[in-house]
């Protein structure tokens, strides 16, 4: 396949950049497994910023456009793309393996029909949703609870999941009524141009959604532009925070999906072996490279050698190689930068004391930016290796002494996203779960569901997407009183 582009997508048409520098070149894309070139696409500037915001602002504000389109007549668009993206499901898969490293068995489940999913499913709800609703007052009166559209919304999204977590924002979004400019990530912003060539084969009218790869300069001047209506943005916690202060300067409403340290607490009842598949995809999920997963393993100090061991074993006996091996447990991490950002946390945990049980280093095979899956005991939860996120293939299994003390340390945390108990027993184990000061808890595993909202608290954002939730969040609610 050709991923080598010239053009981005604006108001329904395949378009040059306006300002991009012409000396600059195009943004090359590399294989995470091979280094091998996989694609490129076109630098672009602040005035491309503005001809994307311009035509999503003129879909939106259209008398007769996307926002004033009936619930009924979004769904059925809404799930004509969706089929136009299915279509796709198999490029898109293999094509986000090759930018990201995501085994292609997890892409070809998750990233390759999460567009469709998603848009199919917030489709159905808008029909079953009524935008009035009749209020009878303490007086008799008739009000008129109203949900309109937002407005124009930026969505910014990272490149560890590029596919589902930009139609976490998108699905939602349309079935409001909202109009987007949506800028992924350079690293994975070849797979949008997939997502921009099924909206224009779609029924979406022009400038309904706007495809706008780049840098941190576009998604700052994305953030800025007046005509965006809202900010919806899943990445760094450094970068959330800075998007929040400017976005409280302008009043502009904002949502943010961030960072996480999340605690898998192992009661001392449950034998992990017995979950090997569950205890994987809540810790080591698309080579670590996921905000959710329990990366601090807390275990019953009285049998902390035998859980040490079993997660060990779990760990350390995943396959690594490259991506597209549909045999592979684990891949590469995105980068060059982020393997070394790994290695970096790596070497910070060695000098306060931490050992590795199993990896450690990078796998001998293989030319890409491999980071082995790395186990390590000995750590204390006031550790950096405990404190901070490190985004690959590493986990710390840290002692505790009773239920309250796991709770506690669970808690002891600048995060608060996800997290996990593992237990015999479900009751006792869901009791311990609403202990925890996060915005979401698998219990035995994690596995999110669209019908459930996702999202943090603390340093791991504010704001929640999926369920009614994340479609409220792109709609005004306006009361309309009667007269007196």
């Amino acid at each position: 396949m050709d991923y080598d582009f010239d053009s981005w997508f604006v108001d329904g048409e395949w378009v040059r950049s306006a300002d991009a520098d012409p000396t600059a070149g195009p943004v090359r894309v590399r294989a995470a497994s091979t280094r091998e070139p996989v694609g490129s696409f076109p630098r672009l500037g602040v005035a491309d910023v503005a001809r994307a915001v311009g035509a999503a602002r003129a879909a939106f504000d259209d008398p007769g456009g996307w926002s004033a389109w009936t619930p009924a007549a979004r769904a059925e668009a809404m799930e004509d793309l969706a089929d136009r993206l299915a279509a796709k499901s198999e490029e898109i898969g293999r094509l986000v393996s090759l930018e990201n490293g995501m085994p292609i068995s997890l892409s070809q489940r998750s990233e390759a029909h999460a567009g469709a999913g998603l848009l199919r499913f917030f489709a159905a709800m808008v029909r079953e949703r009524s935008e009035e609703e009749v209020r009878v007052g303490v007086t008799g009166r008739h009000n008129v609870v109203r949900s309109e559209p937002l407005g124009v919304v930026a969505a910014v999204v990272p490149w560890n999941y590029p596919q589902a977590l930009a139609f976490t924002k998108v699905a939602p979004l349309l079935a409001a009524g909202c109009t987007v400019v949506l800028k992924p990530a350079e690293e994975t912003s070849l797979d949008s141009y997939l997502i921009a060539q099924a909206v224009a084969e779609s029924g979406l009218p022009r400038g309904v959604v706007n495809v706008l790869p780049g840098g941190r300069d576009v998604g700052a001047a994305l953030v800025e532009h007046p005509g965006v209506d809202k900010v919806a943005f899943t990445g760094s916690t450094a970068a959330g925070r800075a998007i929040a202060v400017r976005c409280a300067e302008l009043l502009r409403p904002v949502s943010l999906e961030l960072g996480g340290k999340s605690a898998a607490i192992v009661l001392e009842d449950v034998d992990l072996t017995s979950r090997v598949a569950e205890f994987r995809e809540a810790t080591m999920r698309n080579n670590g490279q996921t905000c959710h997963l329990s990366t601090r393993v807390l275990v019953p100090a009285a049998r902390y050698d035998h859980y040490v061991d079993q997660v060990t074993d779990l760990i350390g006996s995943q396959v690594v190689g490259d991506a597209l091996d549909a045999a592979t447990d684990v891949g590469p991490l995105v980068s060059e930068v982020q393997r070394d950002r790994v290695e970096g946390y790596l070497g910070k945990a060695r000098g306060d004391g931490a050992t590795a049980t199993t990896g450690g280093g990078r796998p001998t095979a293989g030319q890409g930016w491999y980071v082995e899956p790395t186990v390590l005991r000995d750590v204390d939860n006031d550790q950096v290796i405990a404190r901070e996120e490190v985004f690959g293939p590493v986990l710390c299994v840290i002692p505790y002494g009773d239920t309250d003390d796991a709770v506690r340390l669970a808690n002891d945390s600048d995060y608060g996203l996800g997290g996990t108990v593992w237990s015999e027993d479900e009751e006792r184990a869901g009791a311990v779960a609403r202990r925890i000061r996060t915005g979401t808890v698998g219990i035995n595993g994690y596995r999110s569901d669209p019908v459930a909202p996702f999202g943090g608290i603390k340093g791991s954002g504010t704001g929640r997407e999926l369920g009614i939730e994340g479609l409220q969040s792109y709609r005004n609610i306006k009361s309309i009183f009667p007269a007196p």
